[in-house]
């Protein structure tokens, strides 16, 4: 059929699964233009635009209920829309692009077995949050707890690094798409069980009898109190970190 697409063209075309544009469409996210009497759905250039819409936001870590609203305000314009993501993605490509240094940095380090210097452990956070993290940590943890925190992470291989770096930044973007919900939700913890056990990955204290309940705790407590600690897009969102204190509050209790 001309100028219309199949749900499985239109997924192969954008990157994403079948299941995600199902997802989608129950969500009144982004409906198919039609659907034929075989029951097969069929997308248009306007719903593929809007997909793409959907997916830069996405992208930029929106929620999905965020994302509908700002598609279906009457003063949604898409050039406009275009011009600050494009934008956006400038500032979030700079970023991971410092991260990345500071990755291949670590890595090298961890070769040549050349300790690497102190600041440049935390090179590629915002301005000023590489050492709020570090200092509000000692305050809370002592300094004994970030230093063997430290030496942890310098110790991972490649693959570790790799792998906790990544399910951490999974695992924020899927949070923030459920902040709509009851953090106390069962989907919600399974979420909020997977951050505990990476975080502790991360401290370097999965091993440990002590379940750290309390400090975990206090972490969220952390993004909620200091804005510095919970940032979307380098801006605070206040939402997440009420929505993420909460939620890991539950799970800390449940421990």
């Amino acid at each position: 059929m001309k100028d219309y697409y199949t749900v499985k063209q239109v997924a192969q075309m954008a990157g994403i699964s079948i299941r995600t544009l199902h997802l989608y469409e129950s969500l009144d996210l982004l409906r198919p233009a039609f659907r034929a009497e075989s029951g097969y759905r069929y997308y248009g250039e306007k719903e593929l635009l809007r997909l793409q819409q959907v997916l830069f936001y996405k992208e930029l870590e929106y929620p999905l209920k965020t994302i509908a609203e700002l598609l279906d305000d009457p003063d949604f314009e898409m050039a406009a829309s275009l011009k600050e993501q494009k934008k956006a993605l400038q500032q979030k490509r700079n970023r991971l692009a410092t991260l990345i240094k500071t990755i291949d940095k670590t890595l090298n380090s961890l070769k040549t077995n050349i300790m690497i210097p102190m600041e440049e452990l935390y090179e590629g956070l915002t301005a000023g949050q590489a050492a709020a993290y570090r200092e509000q940590a000692i305050e809370d943890y002592g300094q004994e707890v970030v230093e063997r925190s430290e030496s942890h992470l310098r110790a991972l291989d490649k693959e570790a690094v790799k792998a906790l770096v990544n399910r951490q930044k999974e695992l924020a973007r899927e949070l923030f798409d459920l902040q709509g919900c009851n953090p106390a939700d069962a989907n919600v913890q399974r979420l909020v069980e997977e951050h505990y056990a990476n975080t502790r990955k991360l401290w370097g204290t999965d091993g440990a009898d002590d379940k750290q309940a309390e400090a975990y705790k206090g972490l969220g407590l952390l993004y909620l109190t200091d804005e510095r600690f919970t940032l979307v897009d380098n801006e605070y969102n206040r939402e997440f970190a009420d929505f993420m204190s909460r939620a890991m509050a539950a799970f800390a209790d449940s421990l």
